[in-house]
């Protein structure tokens, strides 16, 4: 199957991230060539997101996608019964980029990937989505334009939100213009209405996903960081939040984490709103900013029938990216 241009049927959305899942892919960090000295403390936050998603039984499955063999003793090691282990080969773990998005339609889109916009071209992360929705013996839809999962985020009624600075990047696909990426997004996902924001994080070489910047937290609601004193985002969100508002979006504000550094002294894209929304919890990452514990207490009013657990994921974002960037859910129907 594939995107046609002329057609007028608009399947229905995928579900929001709140609604239940049957399973959820996550990558296994498998490459010490690309982890170097932190590929063991990387599979350990991972593993540590596993078992916090899977919440003794009360999660979605929780299937952890490792590229080799070796890899997935690791991973069954670590994650012990909290997490089935399939092997599949891969570039590295983005799949909520790389797997297949599962649709209201129970199709599993898939789309081109080109590395975001080029910059690392590995085998196996062009197919991998194909391969893993073949696990689940689902109807694949392949479409012939570039679209990764965390550039979009919705709310499950055909409102979806995502950034200038990535659909629009000529990276990824120079010739459509925003008016014919608003129409392959209806016909492709059932999205018949775009937020667009602006930029995403700085230094995030995404080129801005917005899954780094604004998330869904209910119909119409949408969840975006109160910058830090000295917030080198401040910007950025300040725009998101005004767009978001003039579109008739409720915005709701959690605290960002602020400037986080990396060891040269760079700013690193480090996001609260990287959090997954599981069946049972919600697990956001840390990265021992003062404003660690509120981005958790915020996460409980909003999810109050769900346990909210935060983690540190420093050495998975040297990669990076965070727990929601490793993972795509599969939605129970």
């Amino acid at each position: 199957m594939t995107d046609n241009a002329s057609t007028q049927h608009t399947p229905p959305p995928p579900p929001a991230e709140w609604a239940p899942h049957d399973a959820v892919w996550i990558g296994f960090p498998s490459h010490g060539e690309l982890w170097l000295e932190d590929l063991e403390p990387a599979r350990e936050e991972v593993a540590a997101f596993a078992r916090a998603v899977h919440a003794g039984g009360r999660g979605e499955t929780v299937i952890l996608v490792a590229a080799d063999e070796a890899s997935a003793e690791a991973a069954r090691a670590l994650a012990g019964d909290a997490a089935q282990v399939v092997v599949e080969p891969f570039g590295d773990i983005w799949l909520r980029d790389t797997a297949a998005i599962v649709g209201g339609d129970r199709i599993g889109h898939d789309f081109r990937f080109n590395g975001w916009g080029g910059k690392y071209d590995l085998p196996g992360d062009d197919d991998i989505g194909r391969r893993l929705a073949a696990r689940r013996e689902l109807q694949v839809a392949d479409h012939g334009w570039v679209l990764e999962g965390g550039a979009i985020d919705g709310d499950g009624t055909g409102l979806v939100v995502t950034t200038e600075q990535c659909l629009l990047n000529p990276n990824r696909n120079p010739d459509l213009t925003r008016d014919r990426v608003e129409a392959l997004l209806r016909n492709a996902l059932g999205y018949t209405r775009v937020l667009w924001l602006g930029d995403g994080l700085l230094n995030d070489h995404t080129d801005g996903h917005v899954d780094n910047l604004a998330r869904f937290v209910g119909e119409n609601r949408l969840l975006i960081p109160e910058p830090a004193e000295g917030d080198p985002n401040a910007d950025i969100y300040r725009d998101a939040a005004e767009r978001a508002e003039r579109f008739g979006v409720e915005v709701v504000r959690m605290p960002s984490p602020g400037a986080v550094l990396d060891e040269d002294g760079e700013i690193i894209p480090a996001s609260y709103m990287n959090f997954y929304i599981g069946n049972a919890a919600v697990v956001v990452p840390l990265y021992g900013q003062p404003n660690d514990a509120a981005a958790v207490e915020t996460l409980k009013a909003i999810f109050p029938g769900r346990e909210i657990t935060g983690f540190r994921a420093d050495h998975i974002l040297t990669g990076g990216g965070s727990f929601h960037c490793i993972s795509q859910q599969i939605p129970s129907f």
